[in-house]
């Protein structure tokens, strides 16, 4: 199936949000590129024909917050494997957080993950660099080197910009650095906010459930306090602040108002913030509480992550802000862990979430439940992530005429069950197994390649219109 043979999708309800457009038509592709997008194309001689009623074509999705492991934990995920992963969640272009093992704080270790994500050529893969040497939050990282190497953004993921007056330093030097792959000056901080005087060692938001369970709760002003840290910074510098997997209300607001002073603010949230809460700690997936303390499960290190999944307000003012604008993209935080990882007593257990598979159908849910439109779905997943990178002009999250075909095509309507088993990430770790979803990829295309196909017989694939 990997061959750059035109194709044909037919009849399929084309979402594009760079030009807004939604409407019934085909896509074809030519030399890894799309040649036209319209309804009723005539295809070349031996084009490869995808019938696509009933389903939608859209932008590959991208994604601005992978972990990788590669090079250090290759039990947990290999480039390889996580290409392959995104690849089956519909994402045609992921970037890879510099907590590898060296971290991505010189231009070796930039090139080594560059070259191997070339050769495994499945998806596009960005990188986005440490901020500080080896992640410790004492120096900065060679900001300069790493720009040249092609990093799109410095970040220290994984844990918080250390200090102040790091993260001011990191502003200062970061928008005078040129962005080789965009030629634009600036390249965005991105920060994992957390102030670990608050927060370190605990997993559960502070809120009923940690009451319930006898365990410290997380309080979200944990993570509001490096968020007003680092706005203030941002309008000191000038410097482009992006706050990484936003998970409270009071995040919201602060973001909302920097964004109406004209502070170089965006904001990420994940899949699982936006539609998990703190129940599933219990293993409850709904707003209704237990009664009684018999009625509880036990802990669940799977919904273990950071930020911790926080109150049904919460997620539902996440939801809003999504919606709204003031929170820019959907970001997966893919996080990979092996089971040991997991399989610890919950205050031990790894904080995180394999989420690159099962991204796209627990997001349907916000689709089919009516709190988010489809095509805000898109726009989130596509066009935005490229935007806050600033790297619009590379092509990507488009499927205008001249642009590179990464496109994804995907069945609205399907349910299927969460399996870990069958997951191409090596990280089987997921609260979501065995959940029904409703919203399925059914094939992805990265520059006009089909890399992957999910073999359903309701996929017509034909290899010529003969």
């Amino acid at each position: 199936m990997n061959n750059l043979r035109p194709v044909l999708i037919k009849g399929a309800r084309v979402i594009n949000p760079s030009t807004s457009l939604d409407s019934q038509g085909d896509i074809l592709i030519v030399d890894g590129k799309i040649l036209s997008c319209e309804a009723n194309i005539t295809p070349p001689d031996d084009t490869m024909l995808i019938e696509a009623n009933g389903m939608v074509a859209c932008p590959g999705f991208i994604d601005i917050h992978t972990h990788l492991r590669e090079p250090g934990r290759e039990d947990k995920e290999t480039i390889e494997s996580g290409q392959k992963a995104a690849a089956k969640g519909g994402f045609t272009t992921i970037t890879c957080m510099p907590n590898t093992e060296p971290a991505i704080d010189n231009a070796p270790v930039a090139e080594f993950i560059n070259k191997k994500a070339q050769d495994s050529g499945i998806i596009s893969t960005l990188l986005v660099g440490a901020v500080s040497k080896g992640r410790q939050g004492i120096e900065l990282s060679e900001m300069e080197e790493l720009a040249n190497s092609g990093v799109v953004a410095f970040s220290d993921d994984g844990s918080p910009v250390a200090t102040g007056h790091l993260m001011q330093m990191a502003l200062t030097y970061s928008k005078e650095l040129l962005n080789s792959l965009s030629g634009n000056y600036g390249l965005p901080i991105i920060d994992h906010c957390e102030d670990y005087s608050l927060t370190h060692g605990l997993g559960v938001h502070e809120g009923w459930v940690a009451d319930r369970l006898g365990l410290l709760g997380y309080p979200s002003a944990g993570e509001e306090a490096i968020v007003a840290r680092d706005i203030a910074l941002a309008e000191l510098t000038g410097g482009h602040f992006h706050a990484a997997h936003v998970s409270s209300q009071g995040s919201i607001d602060l973001i909302r108002q920097a964004k109406l002073r004209g502070i170089k603010v965006t904001a990420e949230v994940t899949p699982h913030h936006l539609t998990m809460s703190e129940e599933w700690v219990m293993g409850i997936h709904g707003e209704s509480k237990p009664s009684h303390p018999l009625s509880l499960k036990a802990y669940d290190p799977m919904a273990k992550v950071s930020p911790p999944l926080r109150s049904i307000a919460d997620q539902k003012a996440l939801v809003s802000a999504l919606r709204e604008g003031i929170i820019d993209c959907i970001a997966t935080d893919h996080a990979p862990h092996t089971f040991s990882d997991k399989a610890q007593p919950f205050d031990e257990a790894a904080v995180g979430i394999s989420v690159l598979e099962t991204a796209f159908g627990s997001l349907m849910s916000l689709v089919h439940s009516g709190q988010l439109e489809l095509h805000t779905l898109i726009h989130r997943l596509t066009l935005a992530p490229i935007q806050v990178l600033g790297l619009s002009n590379l092509g990507l999250g488009n499927i205008s005429v001249g642009s590179i075909a990464d496109v994804v095509l995907f069945d609205p309507e399907l349910q299927w069950e969460v399996n870990p088993n069958d997951f191409l990430s090596k990280g089987k770790n997921t609260p979501l197994a065995g959940e029904v979803l409703k919203g399925k990829v059914k094939l992805t295309i990265a520059k006009g390649r089909i890399v992957f196909d999910s073999e359903n017989k309701m996929l017509d694939v034909r290899n010529s219109f003969a």
